[in-house]
Formats: structure tokens, sequence, C-alpha cells
């Protein structure tokens, strides 16, 4: 076809290079606002810590516990191992979990195996595909059923990452009609339409807008953890060139761009559910916060990326802490189970108790 530039390599290439930057470099920025929610102690809980619950219900499915595996690699020989080591935890913990943008894949079978493996590793676990919002617009639904089909997968995310984009040299940077695209999908789609957002958030507008598209649930993706800004001017840092220098000029200036997690979840979880917390969430703490904010389930990404990269045993020891401390807070917020401790009360300070009250006073 005249005209046409392959794509795969520098789609192929890419997923590496953000499995390495995630891995070696300081990529976090900024705070989820976790910190400003303080759950209310129950000094007289009723409940036995032991026998703490934390089982839930995710579209239509039982999940052991509400801990999600947030999308994260694929698309590479080297992220096949890693994508093993995080589908074993999910079918060992009875987990559900996002593989990460199965572009590179679609546009080069070969490179199928580097996700098939998750199917092969959790043959029972919740599983959803992955496939970008522009790549849903320009492919339409035979790519999302494809991308379904890789993996097997029980529902497929479509995610929303155009800040990344932006400082991406090779990003894409047109946005038109994805929201039709995204109705399409929801329209004809033979498996829920979960919509993701990567690092920036989603406002109560834009969670109305997707509701309204028939997505099933959100993943609000919120700023506070992972800044794919950030990624991507370690990217641009390491390719000389005018344009790469702009670029890193340009993701240190959007570092900060973005809403809370915190802020985020509270905004979507008002407009309706499911709704899955991603972003800066570090602990089983923090995901009992996310929970007694509206979470239904809490995406967790660059934690247990790092740990499967040393060893599975590690990533296994992780995903029991994170356990562990979620119980525990349940347990001294009275909550015998999620269902209960989505019903915990909180108080709220700090800057996100300020952007709550702008946002309810209509500023």
């Amino acid at each position: 076809m005249a005209g046409f530039v392959d794509k795969t390599p520098l789609t192929s290439g890419r997923k590496l290079d953000h499995l390495r930057i995630c891995a070696d470099e300081e990529i976090e920025r900024g705070s989820p606002g976790f910190e400003d929610v303080r759950l209310v102690h129950s000094a007289l809980p009723e409940c036995d810590l032991s026998r703490i619950d934390l089982s839930t219900r995710f579209l239509g499915q039982r999940l052991n516990s509400p801990l999600f595996i947030a999308a994260m690699t694929g698309g590479h020989p080297g992220t096949t191992e890693v994508n093993r080591s995080l589908a074993r935890a999910a079918e060992r913990y009875g987990l559900g979990m996002c593989v990460g943008s199965q572009r590179a894949a679609l546009e080069n079978p070969r490179l199928e195996e580097s996700f098939r493996v998750v199917r092969e590793e959790a043959p029972h676990a919740f599983l959803s595909a992955n496939l970008g919002i522009v790549q849903l617009r320009d492919h339409g639904l035979d790519w999302a059923e494809r991308a379904v089909s890789m993996i097997d997968a029980d529902a497929i995310s479509i995610h929303l990452n155009f800040l990344q984009e932006a400082i991406q040299p090779e990003g894409d940077h047109d946005a038109t009609g994805c929201y039709d695209a995204l109705a399409a999908l929801c329209m004809e789609s033979k498996v829920p339409v979960i919509v993701k957002e990567t690092g920036s958030g989603i406002s109560a507008e834009t969670a109305r807008a997707c509701w309204g598209a028939g997505v099933r649930a959100i993943d609000i993706g919120g700023w506070g953890g992972t800044s794919w800004a950030a990624v991507e001017a370690f990217r641009a840092e390491r390719s000389p060139g005018h344009q790469e220098t702009r670029l890193v000029s340009l993701g240190a200036l959007f570092e900060d761009w973005g809403i809370p997690t915190a802020v985020s979840l509270c905004e979507v979880a008002s407009t309706g559910s499911p709704v899955i917390a991603t972003g800066g969430i570090r602990s089983g703490l923090d995901m009992a916060r996310a929970l007694a904010l509206g979470a239904d389930l809490c995406g967790v990404a660059l934690p247990l990326l790092k740990t499967a990269l040393e060893s599975e045993d590690t990533l296994f020891t992780r995903i029991e802490t994170l356990h562990r401390e979620l119980s525990t807070a349940m347990f001294l917020s009275g909550s015998a189970k999620i269902a209960d401790q989505k019903r915990a009360r909180a108080y709220i300070t700090g800057k996100t108790r300020q952007m709550l009250e702008h946002i309810q006073g209509g500023k």
C-alpha cells in the first residue's frame, strides 16, 4: 500500500523501553491524595480479624480480593516472563488482571505469545484485554475482537492516554471521533467494555459521557503514581535530537497534570459504578481508603511489576502483604467484608477536601 509505514518495530520496542524505565528509573510523581483520607476507627469492631472476607464481585464474576493487577506490559518477547509471573499470581490468589496494550501484537501476530501466556497461566482468572481508543477508532471492532480472542478475555479495557501520546515523538495526537468509536464498541461487544485512564484521572463529566456510551466499568487511573509524562521524558532524553529535547521539557512541565486519584475516585463514584481505583495505591491501607470512597476494585501496577522482575516469591509476598494490610484496616474499621468497608466512614482533609469542596460548590 502506497504511503504505508510499518509501525510494528516502533510499537514493540517502545514496550520494552517502558518496562526498563519503569523498573530502573524514578517515575512516580505527586500524591494520589490518600494521605488526606483517614478512616474512622472502630474501637469495638465486633468482627474476627482472622475471618475477614476479602472476596467481592465484579461484572458478574467472583474475585477473591479487590486487588486488581493493573495493566503493565506485553508486546515484546522480553515481556513474556513478566506477564507469566503476574498471571500466575492472578490464578493463585483469585485476582482480576488487565494486560498491557495489545497494539504491538495486533500489528504483528508473532508477538501474541507475550499476551497468550496470561490465559495459559491463569485459566480461571478474570482477564481484561487492552486496546487504545485511537486504535479502536482507526481499526474498529475487528481489532477489539482480536484483542479479546487473543487472551480469551472476560472484558476489554479501552485506555485513554492522551497526555502520554502528546509527549511521545511517535504519539497519536488526534482524538476526534473517539467517543463515537467507544459507543459503537459498547453496542457491539460480546464482553463488557471498561474505560481506563493511565495516570491523569477521570472527571465526573467524562465519567457521565462514558456511562452514556455504554461502558460497564471505569478505571480512573488517577494522578499520583506512575507518571507516563515522566516515562516518555526519559525516553526522549535518551534519543538525541531537537524534537526529543523539546519533548523532555514538555514532559517535565506536564508531570503535575491530572486529577489526583482520591479526587477522581470521588468524582467518578458519584456518577455510577463499578469503579476501579488505580493510581498510586501502594498499601492495603490505601486500598481500604479507596473502598470507603467508592471503589469496587483497587488497581496496582508498579509495585507488582518491580517485585515480579525480582522473583515470583517476592511478587507473592507483596500480594500477601497487601492483603494483610487491607484485612487489618478493615478490622479496625469494623468491616467483616468488602461490602462493609464500602460503607465505612472516613474523614477527608487537606488538598483533597479543598478540591472536592470546590467541585461541590460548582466553581
